[in-house]
């Protein structure tokens, strides 16, 4: 996102008003500023006794972590930091919906054409605040608004479910023939699956927001899998999430042949689809 396109909105009022944008508007992704002590550290002057008493008032109030609180100059910057955040946060959920509703609208036309549905389900989600600051860090960026939206491709997220392999190129190619969707980039597990077994189609879309005044393009990756696909890696996710230790390579290898098989009955099944569909007609 381009600082000129990022639009700050100034707001008058007494401390209540802060409290109350603080409480009900920031408080969801409250964890995330804890990760920026990079940015608040830095050129940071000791604070008049007057803003150390009115943050430590904001404090009280809404639980701040000890290294905001110790290094904020004053509950404007403060304020500043946490609105931005909120609005960039804002203009990814806003992408989310648009391509989930163009999901939904093809969904829609499907069903009542009386074809052969390709979409199953349509789900999304944005990144936690958790999520990004750990992303971040783990590639060796810094944890910065600017960072964040430079460099990380799934901050919002939004996951297809097919019934069939066929569906999801199916899908890819309806979307990406759409003027307002570009495609950034691409990964194709299903041809090339990793080799823990995962497979699926990724792509990594630009979309624009528009905004009263100004317009953001904004990046949301979109994954396509089918049922079988999306069953095996939600098994597998749930097994890295509840397992504590390194897994042995012993279970990795079933991991992987459990994928192999899901692959064939997946295969399968679309053959006889088809023969059906052949019959059918």
């Amino acid at each position: 996102m381009h600082p000129e396109n990022r639009t700050f909105v100034k707001f008058s009022g007494n401390i209540s008003k802060f409290y109350f944008f603080i409480t009900f508007y920031y408080l969801p992704h409250f964890r995330f500023l804890s990760m920026f002590k990079k940015i608040i550290l830095q050129e940071v002057q000791p604070m008049e006794p007057e803003d150390t008493d009115e943050i430590a008032s904001l404090q009280t109030a809404v639980s701040l972590p000890q290294v905001i609180y110790n290094n904020v100059q004053s509950p404007q910057d403060f304020y500043k930091m946490a609105f931005e955040f909120q609005q960039i946060m804002m203009l990814y959920d806003s992408a989310t919906k648009q391509i989930v509703t163009k999901l939904e609208i093809l969904n829609k036309e499907y069903k009542i054409s009386g074809n052969r549905n390709p979409i199953e389900t349509i789900k999304s989600r944005i990144k936690s605040a958790d999520s990004i600051a750990a992303k971040l860090e783990k590639k060796g960026y810094p944890v910065t608004f600017e960072a964040m939206t430079k460099n990380l491709n799934d901050i919002a997220g939004v996951r297809v479910i097919c019934p069939y392999i066929t569906d999801i190129y199916t899908i890819r190619c309806i979307l990406l023939k759409q003027p307002d969707i570009k495609l950034v980039q691409e990964h194709d597990y299903i041809k090339t699956p990793k080799d823990s077994g995962y497979r699926s189609l990724h792509i990594v879309v630009e979309t624009p927001v528009y905004l009263s005044e100004t317009q953001h393009i904004i990046r949301v990756e979109i994954q396509l899998r089918t049922i079988a696909m999306d069953f095996w890696a939600s098994l597998e996710h749930e097994l890295h999430y509840k397992t504590t230790t390194q897994i042995p390579d012993s279970i990795r290898k079933k991991l992987s042949q459990c994928a192999e098989t899901i692959a064939a009955t997946d295969r399968k099944m679309e053959e006889i689809a088809l023969e059906l569909q052949t019959i059918k007609n």
